[in-house]
């Protein structure tokens, strides 16, 4: 019984360390927390993710890895030079409200619709996670961190299931 208690002892505190480093990751100075909020922590530009983690590691994998997102448009405006953008929801018709992702953390742009030469599917913008050269092993500690954070599971993952 004694050994089964150190057993699982032992699986908490490897647990625990891989979610630290994904928390690590996760809020570094261009991590996913940039755009993203978890735990009271971050930016929440991006989406919630919370409901990400409640799905299965390879799903959260895909969405690390994935190069475009939905979200993501590029906007020209009649100065300056295109740049990607999120909409963020907004009650005035006036005023067009987006984040532009070429600056970090995403910065706040307000402009009148009529200052909109274009809009376009993002052709710039790639998510960050796609092109950051993480390893198995760090996104593994990512997808744990944000499925701890979703949901409180502590079970770790393995870098072999992020391939």
């Amino acid at each position: 019984m004694i050994w089964l208690s150190v057993l699982l002892f032992m699986q908490a505190s490897a647990a625990d360390k891989q979610i630290e480093r994904g928390q690590t990751l996760f809020f570094a100075e261009k991590g996913c927390g940039t755009c993203h909020a978890l735990k009271g922590k971050g930016t929440a530009v991006g989406p919630d993710l919370r409901a990400l983690g409640k799905v299965g590691v390879r799903a959260v994998v895909t969405a690390i890895r994935a190069s475009r997102t939905e979200y993501v448009e590029t906007i020209k405006l009649k100065e300056g030079d295109p740049f990607p953008a999120m909409k963020v929801a907004s009650t005035e018709a006036a005023t067009l409200q987006y984040y532009d992702l070429s600056k970090t953390p995403p910065e706040l742009r307000k402009f009148a619709p009529g200052d909109v030469e274009s809009k376009s599917d993002n052709s710039i913008w790639k998510h960050p996670p796609s092109v950051g050269g993480y390893t198995n092993e760090q996104i593994a500690d990512i997808v744990a961190f944000v499925r701890w954070a979703a949901t409180g599971s502590r079970k770790t993952v393995d870098p072999s299931d992020v391939e």
